[in-house]
C-alpha cells in the first residue's frame, strides 16, 4: 500500500492508496492522523498497518487523484533521518575525484562496515513541492537522490525517496567537515509516499533529472541493484548500538552524480523518480 500525508489547514490526513482507489482514512478514524499514528496503532493491536488500514476503507471517503496531487506533504515526519555513503561505485568514484583523501572513500567502499551518518531532523527536512536549500557559503551543491528505508522502532515497516543534498565543495576541502556539508537548513527531502509492500528493494529503477528555466540540464537512471550493500545490512549497521528514535529514515545511498562542471542554482527543479513508489520534487532556493 502507498500512504500520503495530506496539507489541509490546521489539520493532518492520513491517506492510503490501495488498488484505484485512495482512502481518507482519518475520516474513518479521527485518531489516525499520520503514518505515526498508523504504526503505533498497529503496534498496540499486535498487527501490521496494511491490515489494520484495511479495516476502515469502508468506512473511508475517497480522495481524487487532483486533490492527492495537490496536497500531498512529506508522508514521514521521521524524528532523525540518517544516510549511507558510497554505497555505490559511482559514488566512490564522485568523493575520489572531489576529496584529497580519495583513499577514504576507497576504504570504505571495501569495507565491512558502512558508512552512516546523520543528516536530519524535522526541522530541517521538507516534503514534496517545498524548496531544498544550498548552502549561501558553498561553491558547489549537488542534489543526492536516494532510496529510503522507513523505520519503526528499528525495523522495516515501507520504502520512500530521499534527496540528500549535499555541498561537495565543504565535503572536498576536508572530510571532516562532512556535517556541515550534509545537515543544515533544508538539507533533505522524503516523499511523497511510503511504501509498505515492495517485494524486492533491490530491484527498482531509479531517475533523477534537473531543469533550470524550462530546460534539462541533467537526467540520468540507476537501478538499486547496482548497490554494494543490502537495505538490511545497513539498518543492522543504524540499529547497532544507536538509541534509535520511534520513528526514523535511513537513506541508502547515490551513484546519479551530475558532472563535476555544475552546481545548483536558485530555481533549479529537482525531480527524483524511484519505482513503484512515485516522483519527489523539489525547487532550490539559497540558505
Amino acid at each position: 500500500m502507498r500512504y500520503y500525508q495530506l496539507r489541509g489547514g490546521d489539520s493532518q490526513r492520513l491517506a492510503v492508496s490501495a488498488g484505484e482507489d485512495t482512502y481518507d482514512l482519518t475520516s474513518a478514524k479521527s485518531q489516525l492522523r499520520t503514518f505515526r499514528d498508523l504504526l503505533r496503532a498497529a503496534s498496540i493491536a499486535d498487527t501490521g498497518p496494511d491490515e489494520l488500514a484495511s479495516r476502515h476503507f469502508a468506512a473511508a471517503e475517497t480522495i481524487s487523484s487532483e486533490e492527492l496531487e495537490a496536497n500531498t506533504a512529506d508522508p514521514v515526519t521521521a524524528d532523525e533521518v540518517w544516510a549511507a555513503g558510497v554505497t555505490y561505485q559511482i559514488s566512490e568514484e564522485a568523493r575520489k575525484d572531489e576529496s584529497d583523501m580519495p583513499e577514504m572513500y576507497l576504504n570504505v567502499y571495501d569495507a565491512e562496515r558502512p558508512e552512516i551518518f546523520f543528516k536530519s531532523t524535522p526541522n530541517r527536512t521538507v516534503g514534496p513541492d517545498e524548496d531544498v536549500g544550498i548552502r549561501a557559503d558553498s561553491e558547489w551543491d549537488v542534489p543526492e537522490p536516494e532510496l529510503g528505508i522507513v523505520l519503526y522502532e528499528g525495523d522495516i515497516v515501507g520504502y520512500t525517496i530521499g534527496n540528500d543534498m549535499s555541498s561537495r565543495s565543504i565535503e572536498g576541502e576536508n572530510p571532516l567537515y562532512l556535517p556541515q556539508a550534509k545537515v543544515y537548513d533544508r538539507c533533505c527531502s522524503v516523499g511523497p509516499t511510503v511504501v509498505t509492500d515492495i517485494e524486492d528493494p533491490h530491484s527498482l529503477s531509479l531517475s533523477m533529472t534537473i531543469h533550470r528555466d524550462g530546460e534539462c540540464l541533467y537526467s540520468d537512471e540507476t537501478n538499486t541493484s547496482e548497490m554494494d550493500r543490502t537495505c538490511e545490512g545497513l539498518v543492522s549497521t543504524y540499529t547497532a548500538h544507536n538509541a534509535v528514535p520511534e520513528l526514523s529514515v535511513l537513506l541508502t545511498g547515490t551513484c546519479l552524480v551530475p558532472d563535476d562542471d555544475f552546481t545548483l542554482q536558485e530555481g533549479d527543479e529537482v525531480a527524483i523518480t524511484i519505482e513503484s513508489i512515485g516522483t519527489l520534487r523539489n525547487t532550490v532556493t539559497v540558505v
